[in-house]
């Protein structure tokens, strides 16, 4: 399993509140293992943050070191972690579409938004073909369900939210995101159409990282920078959201780096122009 700081930290910080709970009882692991019908080992485990215990577990726990008032708090916790990391698996089993609609709140408290892409153009400025493109390709290669029309129609309103004047986007591609496509030739024009206008309004900006030899940082993983407060990333394996304080800062300063590389304006449209030129 993919991990980060931050689901380590809060993994570990769970296991001291567990820890804290048998200390308190006057309890030591052999003690509460016998009370819970558990090999010490698994006490141990779990103490250390190497096993994360489910709810059943934690309800055990709680009992056995006369605690159960603290168990829904516990397990509320439990939740948080495994929400840090998410398997696609898990994520889509239902479908796309709700997926695309969990994030919504999120989007809708963010001010300050930035996203940085090395293949694909970001969903809040996408174009309805170039999304449904993407979706049915994902749907296709991990998704049983078939919701893609739902979940198109969902990413599409989420961009109601470029319309707050007093919300901030930034928005980085690399320049091969100009010619990566997973649709015909006219999705592709329409959507670098969309790019050409999609850094005029006064709260969006948009920066095309150019191709070329001797740049100072290679492209990195797709992310999204949600204020300073999170930081989600999307793996092969699984979706994964980042809140360590550390960790935010350092995808916010890869952005920066990545924002000091690419061109704006006058000098983004044209490498937008020139992709589009080549599809005729």
């Amino acid at each position: 399993m993919t991990t980060s700081s931050s689901v380590q930290q809060a993994r570990q910080a769970l296991a001291d509140r567990l820890r804290e709970l048998v200390r308190d009882a006057g309890l030591d692991g052999k003690d509460l293992a016998a009370l819970c019908g558990w090999h010490p080992s698994k006490v141990s485990r779990i103490s250390r943050a190497k096993t994360q215990p489910n709810a059943d577990d934690i309800r055990a726990w709680c009992q056995a070191c006369g605690a159960e008032d603290q168990a829904e708090d516990l397990i509320a916790s439990l939740r948080a972690v495994e929400g840090m990391w998410v398997s696609w698996r898990r994520m889509e089993r239902t479908g796309l579409r709700r997926a695309q609609e969990a994030v919504l709140p999120l989007y809708e408290r963010t001010a300050h938004f930035r996203a940085y892409s090395p293949n694909f153009v970001p969903g809040l400025i996408q174009t309805y073909g170039y999304t449904e493109d993407v979706l049915r390709a994902v749907q296709r290669r991990r998704v049983a369900v078939d919701d893609v029309a739902d979940a198109v129609a969902s990413r599409m309103e989420r961009q109601h939210v470029l319309d707050d004047g007093q919300k901030r986007f930034a928005f980085l591609v690399e320049e091969s995101v100009l010619g990566n496509a997973l649709g015909d030739a006219d999705t592709q024009a329409e959507q670098l159409d969309r790019l050409l206008t999609a850094g005029t309004a006064p709260n969006v900006s948009l920066g095309v990282v150019p191709t070329r030899l001797g740049r100072p940082r290679m492209p990195v993983e797709g992310f999204w920078i949600f204020d300073t407060a999170q930081v989600n990333v999307e793996l092969v394996s699984g979706h994964l959201t980042i809140t360590q304080p550390s960790e935010v800062k350092a995808y916010a300063d890869t952005f920066a780096t990545l924002a000091d590389m690419a061109v704006y304006g006058d000098k983004a449209r044209a490498l937008i122009t020139r992709a589009r030129e080549s599809l005729r």
